[in-house]
């Protein structure tokens, strides 16, 4: 059984990336980790993000990213459209982790070992 290249976006501060990056590593899973705080986010990358999960899913809306934007702003983040905007004017607003699935084109978003698990046996 071989395991799917993966990608890890996140930031390396997050607990939630702390936890996920641990659990890779103790799976002896390799994965690439993609600090978007350094590294940014590209409108193709979100734009694909946004094909494979709701944006709902995607935009995280209990960080202090979210609580230090304007009302008008916080009002943009209520459609799929005000959300991409959103994500890429503030890529701190992408709930974290986002683990990429490079030879299913699907990603996980949160720390889920479930659905990670599932990967092996696909």
């Amino acid at each position: 059984m071989s395991l799917p290249p993966l990608t890890l976006y996140g930031i390396p501060n997050c607990d939630s990336v702390k936890k996920a990056r641990a659990w890779l590593n103790d799976q002896a899973w390799p994965h690439e980790f993609h600090d978007f705080k350094k590294q940014g986010l590209s409108e193709a990358l979100i734009d694909q993000w946004l094909a494979l999960v709701p944006w709902e899913t995607l935009l995280n809306t209990r960080g202090t990213t979210w609580r230090q934007l304007s009302e008008a702003e916080r009002a943009q983040g209520t459609t799929a459209a005000g959300a991409r905007a959103l994500l890429l004017a503030h890529p701190s607003l992408v709930k974290r982790p986002v683990l990429h699935n490079l030879s299913t084109n699907t990603v996980v978003v949160g720390v889920k070992p479930e659905k990670w698990l599932a990967w092996r046996s696909a």
